[in-house]
């Protein structure tokens, strides 16, 4: 929030088409630390996602019923999707084992992504690229861990030279294969989640600032304030567009993590 108040605060309504910060990256550098502790705010909401996560899963099942309340009845349906239709529908029977981390993920990141619709908090956790890093590090390290441990070097022999290809194409697709699996991977499952939320952190902020300050210095300038109820509008539209892409981006994450999984139980398939 104080990135927004300085926004509204430096903003020159007067000659500026939209109100936003000198540089863009101040809506993400939370260096502050609060009281008085080595904990800054982005720590702080890192903490609070997996607090509400552990909140969400012990009111639900803590006195399971034989007719669920709505509240459990909702949890569970979530719980449920997670694990039938992504760990066991990717993976198979032995999605199972996989189904704590994968509706760990799932729902960190919603929480995590759905803070920034949230009042006062107005931030995106996975907005900042160290978090979307280290999910993907540690899906890495899984899936490439059970590839090892459930085929030996056969695993890597699989990828470097792919029976189910050509002879001729085997080298160049077991290359793009390698550097696929081992190095691209990772890489392009932080940076979609990443990218997708700094986009919409970036255009909601500035949407609702500039619609804000407009319409609220309209007597000045009556004209270009009116615009302000344009800004605003079209930041409702993206602030109810960012829950769609909240869910949608952790589902894809969950999703893409089981897959690769997957390739690495079955890696015939």
């Amino acid at each position: 929030m104080d990135q927004l108040i300085i926004a509204v605060e430096e903003c020159a309504y007067e000659t500026e088409p939209v109100c936003a910060p000198a540089d863009v990256a101040e809506l993400f550098v939370y260096t502050e630390t609060l009281w008085n502790t080595p904990i800054t705010r982005t720590i702080f909401l890192m903490g609070l996602a997996a607090l509400i996560v552990m909140v969400l899963l012990y009111l639900a099942y803590r006195q399971p019923r034989l007719v669920p309340t709505k509240f459990q009845a909702m949890v569970d349906s979530v719980v449920q999707f997670v694990r039938e239709d992504v760990s066991i529908g990717i993976i198979g029977p032995e999605g199972v084992k996989y189904f704590p981390y994968l509706l760990s993920i799932f729902l960190f990141i919603l929480v995590g992504n759905l803070f920034e619709i949230t009042p006062l908090v107005n931030f995106p956790i996975t907005s900042r690229m160290a978090i979307p890093a280290f999910l993907a590090i540690v899906t890495w390290f899984i899936f490439v861990i059970i590839g090892f441990a459930k085929n030996g070097f056969g695993y890597l022999a699989d990828v470097v030279w792919p029976r189910a290809v050509p002879v001729v194409l085997r080298p160049l697709v077991g290359v793009i294969e390698f550097f696929s699996i081992f190095f691209i991977r990772p890489f392009s499952l932080a940076v979609r989640l990443f990218a997708n939320m700094v986009a919409g952190h970036v255009m909601l902020s500035i949407l609702l600032v500039t619609g804000f300050v407009f319409v609220t210095n309209i007597g000045e300038i009556p004209l270009k304030g009116s615009f302000g109820f344009l800004w605003f509008a079209l930041g409702i539209g993206i602030f109810v567009f960012e829950i769609l892409v909240a869910v949608l981006q952790a589902y894809i994450f969950t999703l893409l993590s089981a897959v690769y999984i997957q390739t690495s139980v079955h890696p015939e398939h």
